[in-house]
């Protein structure tokens, strides 16, 4: 009861305080969002959300705040319209095509996992699995490498992944704060580097239009010329900037690293020293993003428990989003535009996904209709019951994008863009926008947003300031590539490390963990490897001094050091009584 009131005072000391700027400091004739746009002032609401979520771990409740005291910016800091407007917003966010894919994907998925646990599939795939699965670092191994084969698209990554590993993974006494850990940070990293993905469209087309725009604007006719160029060839310099990921495939690394050498630190080593030394999976107390408790959800008694009852629906969501991305991406192409990258380029992922689960759904209530092991009512029951658990995700997810919507009105984005200026030396460009990046999608929870918000500053700003004139093998290229991978980086970097991202929430939704939990066992890890990131790949590639491959190996040592030298094993003997009186 405390949490709560405390939250009211902080809430009514924000509104006084925000109250007094307006009137003091920022007062005009129009009390609206114009006052605000752009402003240091576009901060507070993605900081009330974050340090609520993070002080109070009632994320609803937080988040909700930080559309609430946004809101009160956009309405003259009248209560019951910022409530009204509030409430709008988060309208606004459901009337979003996309948004209501990915709502509909998610429930689909959640139905047919539901429909695979009541039929017995996923404890038979746990049992045939533990014959490869024996310990937990078999487990977390496996958990790493089945990321590969949904390596298309982020959100397939870690829904389908978490449902489909986290029976495994409980059976093995492998925390849930560990396998959303696994499941997050393999899923975007992966997406963002990878060159067949659902990504790769939306970056080359960034790319391309931030030259584009930059070339039709250029007095220079030799500039104008040499901007187009490389707006034509936007996909070969993004096959040049990959290597300069640093931050997204050094996190790839160091989640293997931990597994291999059975190595965790600060609040992660406390949970799995909980879930190893039988004190659960998850957090006493904690409020798991996916109820997997309900009776509809649990296997018939009796009945046979075969593993293909899970893995035959999972394989056709698989085949189907694949099958959906050709489809959709092939119809608006040429035959001699038809090759993998344009294809996968101009699919369209939502429609994919969606086909793909509505087919999972149908295959697992069939297998198990025809064996018999459900009635058509059982199995339509599981499938409610399966989209009721992913109820919380849902609304957390809905209010994640509200607060998106709040920072964008309020200019959140737009500020945190503004701070790059001409004035620095070039060399630290690609580490500037790496941070600034970061601390956007930190802030708006949303790693595509950032993107559409920095390419067209950041593209501009390097070519002023002299980087890729030539473009490829030309003056400061490596400079370009840098600033360019950066925002990718540093993107990925900030939805790993915000709680009101939505990669972020899906992976607490399909690993059933407590969405702070997994912010706060992450973070740790998310900025260790940023900051490597920084160190030994941003600044010394932008400054020529070594090659990115040279940058990405040192990482990879630093990183091991970090483990050998400063993680423990949780399994340890010595630790087993200390695991035992930890939460």
């Amino acid at each position: 009861m405390k949490k709560y009131l405390y939250t009211a005072l902080f809430l009514t000391l924000i509104y006084l305080i925000a109250g007094w700027l307006d009137l003091f400091a920022l007062s005009n004739s129009d009390t609206t969002a114009g006052s605000f746009y752009g402003t240091w002032i576009s901060l507070i609401p993605p900081v009330v959300a974050i340090g609520l979520a993070l002080i109070t771990r009632e994320v609803v409740l937080s988040l909700f705040a930080g559309i609430w005291v946004g809101a009160l910016f956009l309405v003259g800091f009248n209560p019951f319209a910022g409530t009204a407007h509030s409430l709008d917003v988060m309208i606004d966010a459901l009337i979003d095509r996309d948004h209501v894919a990915i709502i509909v994907f998610s429930l689909l998925l959640g139905g047919m996992v539901g429909v695979m646990a009541r039929g017995g599939g996923n404890q038979g795939i746990v049992e045939a699995l533990s014959r490869f699965a024996t310990n937990r670092q078999r487990g977390q191994l496996f958990s790493w490498l089945s990321a590969l084969f949904i390596f298309f698209d982020d959100y397939a990554n870690t829904l389908i992944r978490g449902n489909a590993l986290r029976p495994m993974t409980d059976r093995l006494n492998i925390s849930r704060e560990k396998l959303a850990y696994i499941v997050d940070s393999t899923a975007a990293p992966l997406a963002v580097s990878a060159v067949i993905t659902t990504w790769i469209g939306f970056e080359i087309t960034q790319i391309q239009n931030s030259l584009g725009a930059l070339a039709a604007t250029t007095a220079d006719p030799a500039l104008a010329a040499q901007l187009q160029a490389g707006a034509d060839n936007a996909f070969t310099i993004f096959l040049h900037s990959l290597p300069y990921l640093f931050y997204p495939i050094l996190a790839l690394v160091f989640v293997l690293m931990t597994i291999i050498m059975k190595k965790e630190f600060g609040p992660m080593l406390t949970a799995e020293r909980r879930a190893y030394s039988g004190g659960g999976v998850v957090r006493p107390g904690s409020t798991p993003a996916a109820d997997t408790s309900l009776e509809v959800l649990q296997p018939v008694k009796d009945k046979p428990r075969r593993w293909y009852n899970s893995a035959l629906p999972v394989i056709s969501v698989i085949l189907v989003a694949l099958w959906g991305l050709y489809s959709t991406g092939v119809s608006g192409l040429e035959i001699g535009e038809r090759t993998i990258t344009n294809i996968i380029g101009d699919a369209d992922p939502f429609a994919a996904l969606l086909w793909a689960s509505f087919a999972g759904s149908l295959v697992a209530i069939a297998l198990v209709v025809f064996q018999r092991i459900l009635t058509v009512s059982q199995a339509l029951e599981s499938w409610v019951g399966g989209m009721q658990s992913m109820l919380i995700a849902i609304i957390i997810l809905i209010l994640a994008w509200g607060l998106g919507g709040i920072t964008g009105e309020i200019g959140t984005g737009t500020y945190l863009a503004s701070l790059l200026e001409d004035s620095l030396p070039l060399a630290l460009l690609p580490g500037l926008v790496f941070f600034i990046a970061a601390v956007t999608a930190f802030s708006t929870g949303t790693s595509w947003g950032t993107m559409a918000i920095l390419f067209p500053v950041v593209i501009p700003l390097a070519v002023a300031m002299g980087a890729g004139v030539g473009f490829a093998g030309g003056e400061h290229y490596t400079i370009l590539l840098g600033a360019i991978s950066s925002v990718m980086a540093g993107a990925v970097f900030g939805d790993h490390c915000s709680p009101i991202s939505d990669t972020t929430v899906l992976s607490s939704m399909s690993s059933a963990c407590d969405l702070v939990d997994h912010v706060r066992t992450q973070l740790p890890y998310a900025l260790v490897v940023a900051v490597v990131a920084l160190i030994v790949g941003e600044m010394p590639a932008a400054f020529e001094w070594i090659h990115p491959v040279w940058g990405l190996i040192t990482g990879f040592i630093i990183l091991y050091l970090i483990l050998r030298f400063y993680g423990k094993d949780p399994e340890a003997v010595e630790n087993h009584t200390e695991a035992k009186v930890q939460t």
